[in-house]
């Protein structure tokens, strides 16, 4: 097979790469080449901004591929410069969408790709959806051979996955447990959600690359394993070593106190209960299982990120808020009781 990724060392991306390079896949990547390092070595190397129409189409002016895949498209701008210039180029190609596309709030908390797509409370899903709404014309006008993907929450060995953080990642929440520190969960933790690890994502994608039924099709690529965010904070917390301390506050709120626009991310997302059922993906993926439970995944991906200082960015402007936070909710219960 020969492939061509607009992107390739994302969360997400990196594991499907890996796992291409590994099965003797000809693959290449166009990105601005600022991660290319830790590539594994087979990759063919286009180095361009996506931006730059003409110079890309003068990279792959020769070249013709079985997939080409978008990891970085968000507007529907980006994927009408995809196709002026891949129509004729490609048998297929694959737009990564967003689970955070579908109904919001949900009428039923059992997902499929019949559910309806609509988040008002986001402008980043609304994007992917006109971003979807554009493909599809394309493949209904023109023919345009698309796959539509839309993972979830989906995490690698870089990152801790979270629901409340700051806007220099999840390190500081980590952190917090480590000094026995309260640590913000929104709500009462006890609304659903499901945590993909990126290799067991790989697996999804790769099934529906060249894949002749997938043509025209949407499909989400999740786990199977649903936990709580109780459950998923006490799984980190495990992983460190350490007993979590918990303050539950209201979603609402933490969009109300916040600055890091939780308004999208959590009653856009994270705030609300999911269960995604996989069978249309296990139908065109026989052989798809996800076989990484979350206690597992998490476990290393905090033995690499302990094991790493680059990757530990501390965040006092974020461990203050939580301290606001926490205390402001302290004082109302005291001012209560008096």
């Amino acid at each position: 097979m020969k492939a061509l990724f607009i992107g390739g060392t994302g969360t997400i991306s990196s594991a499907i790469t890996k796992q291409l390079l590994d099965s003797g896949c000809e693959l290449y990547l166009l990105n601005r080449g600022t991660r290319n390092e830790s590539l594994p070595a087979g990759a063919n190397l286009l180095t361009a901004d996506i931006r730059d129409e003409e110079h890309v189409a003068s990279l792959i002016e020769h070249l013709e591929f079985d997939v080409v895949a978008d990891f970085i498209a968000f507007e529907p701008t980006q994927l009408e410069r995809d196709y002026r210039l891949f129509q004729g180029k490609t048998k297929q190609f694959m737009f990564i969408s967003s689970a955070s596309a579908y109904q919001t709030p949900l009428s039923d908390y059992r997902i499929t790709e019949g559910t309806p797509l609509s988040n008002p409370y986001w402008e980043y899903s609304r994007n992917k959806i006109a971003c979807e709404d554009y493909l599809l014309k394309m493949y209904r006008d023109h023919g345009f051979p698309i796959t539509i993907v839309r993972p979830s929450h989906t995490y690698d060995e870089r990152s801790i996955p979270l629901g409340v953080h700051g806007s220099k990642g999840s390190w500081q929440v980590a952190k917090r447990m480590l000094e026995n520190k309260p640590v913000i969960i929104h709500g009462d933790g006890t609304s659903l959600w499901t945590m993909t690890h990126n290799s067991d994502f790989a697996k999804g994608f790769i099934g529906l690359m060249g894949n002749i039924h997938a043509i025209g099709e949407s499909v989400h690529i999740t786990s199977d394993e649903t936990l709580t965010w109780n459950q998923i904070y006490e799984a980190i917390a495990g992983a460190l070593g350490v007993k979590l301390q918990a303050v539950h506050v209201s979603s609402e709120f933490l969009d109300a106190c916040s600055t890091e626009n939780y308004r999208g991310g959590l009653l856009g997302d994270k705030a609300n209960s999911v269960v995604f059922d996989n069978a249309k993906l296990k139908r065109l993926v026989p052989e798809f299982v996800a076989t990484t439970r979350f206690d597992q995944g998490i476990k290393a991906t905090v033995a690499h990120i302990l094991a790493k200082p680059e990757l530990q960015r501390e965040d006092q402007e974020f461990d203050q808020w939580c301290d606001k936070v926490i205390g402001a909710l302290e004082a109302a219960v005291q001012a209560i009781r008096e």
